[in-house]
């Protein structure tokens, strides 16, 4: 039975070349994807300015007793005499302190005007190595080395002196020298003295690079350093993860990779599974004919069950084998893509072993065989007498597993749909992605009878307004449900995924401007180009003439810890895990005049020195005057007085702290925003003019309108949307292949019928009348079904994020999906049609007889 499986490959062209598309792109996705997803959990960062140091040492990023799944966001520092300690250990030959301050470079004539740069201390440049090719090293106060490449892009060179915004300050240095090292092209190097001094971190350092003498053990140097740094957050990294050092973030971002990465492979798995037993399955319903012939010339049904297993593995064997080049390309092309979208950072490296492409080619092979074994068993179930049969017509579409299935999947949905309409706006869409992918699973198992009845409501308007050929299509849709259902399911799924995710990302991003803009009541901010603005500044405007009320507005994540510490025992099990909470640092006396927090019950006017106002909803055994165990953004513990409970927008809880307080514990030290609203009767253009007249005491400062103040919360949110629509265009792609591949496959496998219909006198254009009746049949069933999944998907979220049944977004987008969709099943089936009617009718039904 294999050799007859091989041999009649060649006379089912279309329906093997099918199925190879679909595993084809199928696999090639999972694996893209499985690759995304090891890459998140190795983070393999290899190092660029710290190239020269085979150990470095750095702060513990991870939350103690989370064993590293749960990460601050700020960097955690080092006390700065750990570089001493590690100084005189045995085996190390130089222990080399950095420290990293953000800044922008500017010079009257510059090429590329201000540039946003990265300073460093002189002493660290050998950890590049970074080595002078014109002019000196920085020696004084007012000298600064710049990267080769970044002089290049300014056009700057040796002996010009530039600006430098910094600190909330300027200085003015100059160009002592060019170095050329590894590192990030914006690099710029002080004298080490300067470096500390704009730094304003005293006691503290960043990393610490370890170079080693000649011969040492490396592990044992590295387990000496642990010991010596023992009951102090502290990382010793080396090989590709000294990258952590350079980019915390990588650790964050690695997080959110594994995350984005399950997501989407889980999306574009379930994608594969319903597309490829969807083709597989219509390519050998199209052949039920072929099969009752086989059983009546004497074929038992194990035969006919090895014979269509037989012909699909070997399809499904190169299909998946050749996807195993193109997959890890995805995948590396998924990483450098949301890399330019700032979603990782650049230096994360793609890594992916053999793990993805078995998974992926594991995946395609069992939904293939999967699907082939399941249409194997109808058909060897086929009557012999059937091959009498003009064709085979499918009486009974639904069995028990089927409709078990289904019902399943549906209650699935169902239940998902419910504790999406229950959860908080930004955790709403993941459940409702999945939701989707069950209401679509649910309306494809009971795809035949819903095209029945589809078929059944447009019976009479399609014969109204078309005539013969309206009644000749809803006959052959009538008769053949299961390939009637075959065709319309891509139509399905590519319309209802896209228009339930696109609508869905829509929808998020309206929820959180609407939050946004419903707490915001300041008039415009106060922001600088310098990395930010220092604490005292908002006195300084808050006493300019005009001005109601300012505050400052410093964002960071930490968490609420629990009232009693958790046991040894609890965190050596990994079943600690703290809340994490949002943290916005305020001026208590401006915080009610510029955004809409309240309280609850105590008061904001408290909120100085070591305090804090929770949210209502996270406030729970806490009361006025308790001490609330909380750790910062850098991992610094503090036990802080709750003095206020604030109301918040469900989803959108943030812990209020003291400006003074939360900004010692921030990597810029800075407040980034001050917000200020007017008093009444003030000219707002008059106020601004008054605001930027700071920036000659305040060189970078800047004056920001409300509108555009949203507008640049706006441009926040695009990059995560940007993110959830590059995922969505991928699998949205592959849906619409398969959609392309099943018109295909659904029309070019009608030879003989079409043949027929020329042998007893219709036309060609009769022919092609009748299947764009088929066409937008299949089409309105399709976008049906497929606006059903969005409605289902899209009504509990809207309600979750915005109180509202109805989704925010364009109904263009609708229209968009709607045309495409339709104008593609139009189109390929007519093209599909007018090729197979190229041939000579006679000779087609003597070839298939």
């Amino acid at each position: 039975m294999i050799r007859i499986a091989l041999r009649t490959l060649r006379f089912h062209k279309g329906g093997f070349i099918a199925s190879f598309i679909a595993l084809f792109f199928g696999a090639a996705i999972v694996i893209g994807c499985g690759g995304l997803f090891e890459t998140g959990l190795r983070s393999a960062a290899p190092p660029g300015r710290l190239g020269a140091a085979p150990i470095v040492v750095t702060g513990d990023q991870s939350h103690p007793g989370t064993h590293g799944e749960t990460v601050f966001t700020e960097r955690v520092p080092l006390d700065a005499s750990l570089a001493t300690t590690i100084k005189t250990l045995p085996g190390v030959a130089d222990a080399v302190p950095d420290l990293s301050f953000d800044a922008t470079l500017a010079h009257d004539g510059a090429a590329a005007g201000p540039l946003k740069v990265t300073g460093h201390g002189w002493s660290s440049a050998k950890l590049g190595p970074y080595r002078l090719t014109a002019g000196t090293a920085p020696t004084g106060p007012g000298q600064v080395v710049l990267d080769a490449r970044l002089a290049a892009k300014a056009g700057i060179g040796a002996g010009q002196r530039v600006q430098l915004l910094v600190h909330g300050g300027a200085k003015t240095l100059t160009v002592a020298g060019l170095a050329d090292g590894t590192g990030e092209s914006d690099t710029l190097f002080l004298s080490d003295p300067l470096a500390a001094q704009v730094a304003a971190r005293p006691g503290k350092l960043d990393t610490i690079g370890v170079l080693t003498t000649p011969g040492a053990d490396r592990g044992q140097v590295v387990a000496a350093i642990k010991k010596a740094a023992e009951g102090s957050p502290v990382s010793v990294l080396t090989g590709d993860r000294r990258g952590w050092a350079e980019n915390p973030s990588i650790i964050t971002d690695g997080t959110k990779l594994v995350t984005l990465a399950s997501v989407f492979g889980g999306l574009s798995a379930m994608v594969t599974v319903f597309v490829v037993s969807s083709t597989t399955g219509l390519s050998i319903q199209q052949r039920q004919r072929e099969m009752a012939l086989l059983r009546a010339i004497g074929t038992t049904p194990g035969q006919l069950r090895r014979l269509i297993l037989g012909e699909t593995l070997f399809i499904a064997v190169i299909a998946t084998g050749l996807a195993c080049y193109p997959g890890p390309r995805v995948g590396r092309w998924l990483l450098a893509a949301f890399a330019r979208g700032d979603v990782v950072p650049d230096a994360l490296a793609y890594r992916a072993g053999w793990i993805p492409m078995v998974t992926g080619v594991g995946a395609a092979l069992l939904t293939a065989l999967g699907a082939a074994f399941i249409s194997a068993r109808g058909a060897a179930r086929t009557r012999p007498t059937e091959a009498l049969a003009e064709a085979s017509l499918q009486r009974k579409w639904v069995s028990v597993p089927r409709l078990a299935f289904a019902l399943l999947f549906l209650g699935g949905g169902t239940a998902l749909a419910l504790v999406t309409a229950n959860m908080s706006g930004p955790m709403a869409g993941s459940t409702a992605t999945p939701a989707a992918m069950l209401w679509t699973a649910g309306f494809g198992l009971l795809g035949p009878g819903l095209a029945k009845v589809i078929t059944a409501v447009l019976r009479w308007p399609l014969r109204a307004l078309t005539g013969l050929a309206g009644r000749l299509a809803t006959l052959n849709a009538k008769a053949r449900i299961g390939r009637m259902a075959g065709a319309v399911m891509p139509v399905m799924l590519a319309t209802g995924l896209a228009t339930a995710l696109i609508y869905l990302q829509t929808t998020q991003s309206s929820g959180s401007q609407q939050a946004f803009s419903d707490n915001m009541r300041a008039d415009l901010a106060v922001t600088s180009v310098s990395g930010g603005l220092p604490l005292s500044m908002v006195d300084t405007i808050r006493k300019q003439p005009g001005v109601a009320a300012a505050s400052a507005q410093i964002s960071s994540l930490g968490y609420l810890e629990p009232k009693t510490p958790p046991s040894q025992s609890e965190i050596d099990e990994g079943d600690f895990e703290p809340t994490e909470m949002p943290m916005q640092g305020v001026t208590a006396e401006g915080v009610a005049g510029t955004t809409a927090f309240h309280a609850t019950s105590g008061s904001l006017d408290e909120l100085h020195g070591d305090t804090v106002a929770l949210p209502a909803s996270e406030a729970g055994g806490f009361h006025l005057g308790d001490q609330v165990p909380m750790r910062f953004g850098d991992g610094a513990e503090a036990s802080l007085k709750l003095v206020a409970t604030v109301d918040a927008r469900r989803g959108y809880e943030t812990a209020l702290l003291p400006a003074s307080l939360l900004v010692q514990h921030t990597d810029a030290g800075l407040v980034p925003q001050i917000t200020v609203t007017a008093q009444q009767g003030t000219d707002p253009a008059r106020l601004v003019q008054n605001l930027s007249a700071l920036a000659q005491q305040h060189p970078g400062l800047s004056v920001l309108p409300r509108a555009m103040v949203s507008a640049v919360h706006q441009s926040e949110d695009d990059t995560q949307a940007w993110m959830a629509y590059l995922v969505l265009g991928v699998v949205v792609a592959y849906a619409t292949i398969a959609l392309v591949n099943t018109q295909v496959l659904a029309t070019t496998e009608r030879r003989r019928e079409f043949m027929l219909q020329r042998l007893i006198g219709a036309t060609r254009r009769q022919v092609l009348r009748m299947m764009t009746v088929e066409a937008i049949l299949v089409a309105v069933a399709g976008l049906v079904l497929g606006s059903l999944v969005a409605v289902l998907t899209l009504v509990p979220l809207s309600e979750s994020v915005l109180g509202s049944p109805v989704p925010e977004g364009s109904p263009w987008i609708f229209a968009t999906v709607v045309v495409a969709a339709f104008v593609l099943t139009l189109v390929t089936t007519l093209i599909s049609a007018a090729l197979v009617l190229r041939s000579r009718p006679g000779a087609m039904v003597g070839l298939r007889e």
